[in-house]
Order: C-alpha cells, then sequence, then structure tokens
C-alpha cells in the first residue's frame, strides 16, 4: 500500500502544478524612456549642426539663391521656366538625371554614374532618396536645379557605401526631362 499511496501523491502534485494558470513574463531588461529622449536629444543637435554647416554653404554660393522647402530641404533654380507649365503629381511618369556632390563639391554620383531614371511619381518602389522625389515635385519639365538636403533627406544613418558617411548633408543637381501623365 505505501507504493501506490506514494504514486497517487505523486500524480496530485504533478496534476497540481500542471493546473497552475501561466503568469505574465517580465522583460529580463526594463526601459524607461530615458532611451528615446536621449535620441532625441541627439538627432536635435544632429539636425542642428547639419543646419549651420549647411547655412555657411548657401552664405558662400553667391551664384544661388536658395529657398526653403515645405519639406525640410533648400533649392535653387539654375535653368527656371516662368512660363505656365504644370509640375509632376502623384501618378505622372517623369524621366530625369541627378548628380550628387558633398558639400565641398566633390561628385560622389555624377551623372554618368546614374544614367537617366524613370520614375513614376508617389507611386514607384525605386530607391530613390526622399529629397530627390520631393525636389521632382517643385519643377517643370526642362528646369534644372540645385537641392541642399540634410542627412534625413539623403543617405541618413546609413550614408553612401564608399562614398559618404552616415549623417551627411548633400547637394543634388536634378534635370526634369520629361513628364507624362498616365491615362486611366
Amino acid at each position: 500500500m505505501p507504493l501506490k499511496f506514494l504514486y497517487c501523491v505523486l500524480a496530485m502534485a504533478v496534476s497540481l502544478v500542471g493546473c497552475k494558470s501561466p503568469e505574465a513574463r517580465r522583460p529580463v531588461q526594463q526601459s524607461s524612456g530615458s532611451t528615446i529622449s536621449a535620441s532625441v536629444e541627439r538627432n536635435k543637435k544632429l539636425y542642428a549642426a547639419e543646419t549651420k554647416t549647411i547655412e555657411a554653404y548657401m552664405a558662400q554660393d553667391s551664384a544661388h539663391a536658395y529657398l526653403a522647402s515645405p519639406s525640410g530641404f533648400w533649392y535653387a533654380y539654375d535653368t527656371q521656366i516662368l512660363e505656365e507649365q504644370p509640375k509632376p503629381v502623384t501618378g505622372n511618369e517623369v524621366s530625369f538625371t541627378y548628380q550628387i556632390r558633398d558639400l565641398e563639391g566633390q561628385i560622389l554620383l555624377s551623372y554618368e554614374d546614374i544614367g537617366s531614371v524613370n520614375y513614376q511619381v508617389d507611386q514607384s518602389q525605386q530607391d530613390l532618396i526622399s529629397g530627390i522625389r520631393e525636389g521632382l515635385k517643385l519643377m517643370k519639365v526642362q528646369e534644372m536645379i540645385t537641392l541642399v538636403l540634410p542627412s534625413y533627406k539623403a543617405y541618413g544613418y546609413y550614408g553612401l557605401e564608399g562614398k559618404l558617411g552616415a549623417n551627411v548633408p548633400v547637394v543634388v543637381t536634378l534635370n526634369l526631362k520629361q513628364m507624362s501623365t498616365l491615362d486611366n
């Protein structure tokens, strides 16, 4: 009998432990908002430093009169069309060329490196930096503009492998060659 009793006690213990309701697991490390706050502060300082550098660049560039875009970058017309013409909107297909330089004037990607680009405005999955996508919407066909992009509108944290470090502003010269609308 004692062996049978031992089996019964063991079976009851296992069933009681097995029926225990699940407990929520606690994270190994609990994070407060301090990491996010530190990141926000770091980004504010980075933006302020980039803005100061960009403003110094624009001040010494006497060939251009820069305008601030609502999207957070600066641009100037190299070739401006004064007559009334449409600008690209969502769905338009555009063909354009561009080159990218650093603020010292060194060409990072030339017109020849890139070639002519065909792009469907705001609907293409192409790998274009946001500053170029937004800059195209400011242009008319046959215009050429110079964009001065802070890093968050260009290559940001990742940079451009082998050519541009992280968090570096760039200058883009953009030529809008053609535009056509899609027939629905």
